[in-house]
């Protein structure tokens, strides 16, 4: 016979075979019916592979790990004392977030709510990093206060006088902005909405898109629906939106855990062995000194430090650090996971709320301190309510400093109660902070009942500080006369700082010694307070499989 004629039959027979696979795989296991048929029916993604990456982040393949310190634990404060963990695979930001990527989101703020309006002007005040942070009374950096930020000469440096509540509403704005551009790439919005479509009365945001898309840019998102945000059924025409099942939108960006960080600090995986580690680094990198040993590199320091007392950045002309400040992200080698920084420059805010212990006997499954479980208020309609520019409320920091509850656009939410709480057994509240440390049921105070503050008792205590004995909350009120008064607990008895405000920042940083370089380490400050060595950078959680390879054994059995 011909080859060509076989050769013909050949590509016959594989695109049969493909066609009928397809068709399997577009009919119901369940029911036979078809699915995604252009008659009607069930619609889903059967098509979706895998992930996306999303802009500036890193897969990190999860695992076990040990957790805290194992060694030079010279401070003897038990606050990380090692326990096994496990973590799942997710993602984060392959550097800290820089000034230039800040710059962006107060751009994007002052474009939608302009600061000249009265309305909104506390919006872009409440994003502005604190830059007085870098004034030292006993030091002149006054140029930094007013350069570091904006100058063209930092746009690459980590960006510094963020709090953690600041770093947190960044994270959703970044979410919300890398979903708006993912909807125009897959053509269900139009081109360059964007861009001429943003104000007040007109936003975008992720989780209203999906529970009420057709609220999602002050309600015109029908007018500007894309090729695939159209689809025509006989001889009607239905809109189409990227739901979950689409598999289109990303999920959140946010600030890592405490765990997450630690893991992607580490990368273990680098002194993995078939199937164990080949033991606990000290660094992110390998080794136990903060000098390369490289034999291109000899000698170079792998992060920004202070090597000692009055040494920012060693002797000039030599190979020291190459920083007194901060330094340009990516200046040192990246670690194992391929994540510049994770030791130095500046320490980094995570999403856990401090505790000094880490209770591995409730949770070694992707461990976290700080879940304040919400839902979405519904209104009168049944329907999930969408905030308004003319719904907006501030928050009043104790550091008097005003910050936005949520943006216009997004969902209204408030705590669970409970209706889904009611017979649950792996949670019972909205407010999980002071589980098994720091409720009232964890207090020595727990046989008085529980001693909330009231209107006849305001003095009454929060359930950490009965369990801590930790000071009131700094409070700033408004007198008779419409004068500020700042309050503050002035009792010299006080024995922790530890309250529900106090958020982990980890790693060290240019104004740290070498021992805060060391993953495992832990500190902790009040969530609105900002530093000049404190940034962050963003995490995302990993939908699907564990791995993106599949993985074999090393050593199969013979046969």
């Amino acid at each position: 016979m011909n080859t060509s004629v076989i050769g013909k039959y050949i590509g016959l027979f594989l695109v049969t075979a493909l066609v009928a696979s397809c068709g399997r795989n577009n009919v119901s296991r369940g029911t036979g019916w078809d699915i995604n048929n252009k008659k009607g029916g069930f619609q889903y993604n059967t098509d979706f592979d895998d992930q996306e990456t999303g802009p500036g982040l890193v897969f990190i393949e999860g695992g076990t790990f040990t957790k805290g310190q194992v060694q030079d634990d010279v401070m003897h404060d038990w606050n990380n004392t090692p326990n096994q963990q496990h973590v799942m695979s997710f993602y984060i930001d392959e550097t800290e977030v820089t000034n230039l990527m800040y710059l962006e989101f107060l751009n994007w703020l002052e474009t939608v709510f302009p600061k000249n309006e009265e309305r909104y002007r506390l919006i872009y005040e409440g994003a502005l990093p604190d830059t007085l942070v870098w004034r030292s009374q006993l030091g002149y950096v006054e140029e930094l206060t007013t350069n570091y930020l904006r100058h063209p000469a930092y746009a690459e440096y980590p960006v510094v006088g963020v709090n953690w509540l600041q770093a947190v509403q960044y994270a959703e704005w970044r979410t919300d902005r890398v979903n708006e551009a993912l909807l125009e790439r897959e053509a269900f919005i139009q081109k360059d909405v964007r861009y001429t479509e943003i104000e007040a009365n007109s936003t975008f945001t992720t989780a209203a898109y999906l529970k009420r898309p057709e609220t999602s840019y002050g309600g015109k998102i029908d007018s500007l629906l894309g090729k695939k945000g159209q689809v025509k059924r006989d001889t009607a025409t239905v809109n189409v939106y990227a739901g979950v099942e689409k598999g289109v939108l990303l999920p959140s960006y946010r600030l890592p855990t405490e765990t997450e960080w630690e893991y992607a600090a580490l990368a273990l995986v680098g002194d993995r062995e078939y199937n164990s580690y080949r033991g606990k680094k000290k660094y992110p990198w390998s080794g136990e000194y903060t000098r390369s040993s490289d034999r291109r590199t000899e000698g170079d320091q792998l992060s920004n430090f202070k090597l000692g007392k009055g040494d920012y950045g060693g002797i000039a002309g030599w190979s020291d650090d190459g920083a007194d400040i901060t330094i340009q992200v990516k200046s040192y080698p990246p670690n194992d996971f391929g994540v510049y920084d994770m030791a130095g420059n500046v320490a980094e805010w995570v999403s856990d709320v401090y505790r000094p212990i880490v209770d591995d006997e409730a949770g070694d499954f992707n461990y976290y301190r700080g879940n304040v479980y919400l839902k979405n208020v519904i209104g009168e309609d049944g329907k999930a309510q969408v905030i308004s520019p003319d719904q907006l409320v501030f928050d009043t920091l104790p550091n008097g400093k005003v910050l936005l509850k949520r943006l216009p656009g997004q969902l209204d939410a408030e705590a669970v109660n409970e209706e889904e709480t009611f017979l649950r057994q792996n949670f019972s509240e909205s407010d999980n902070r002071n589980y098994r440390d720091g409720d009232i049921e964890s207090s020595r105070r727990y046989s008085n009942g529980r001693q909330d503050a009231t209107a006849e008792n305001p003095d009454a205590k929060p359930e950490t500080s009965l369990m801590y004995d930790a000071p009131l909350t700094p409070r700033i009120v408004t007198n008779e006369d419409g004068e500020k008064e700042y309050n503050y607990d002035k009792s010299s008895t006080r024995t922790t700082l530890i309250t529900d405000e106090v958020r982990v920042y980890k790693g060290g940083s240019w104004k740290d010694r070498a021992y805060w370089l060391d993953p495992a380490q832990r500190r902790f400050l009040p969530q609105y307070i900002a530093t000049d060595y404190i940034g962050f950078r963003c995490a995302m959680s990993r939908l699907g499989s564990k791995s993106k390879v599949k993985k074999t054994a090393r050593h199969k059995r013979k046969s």
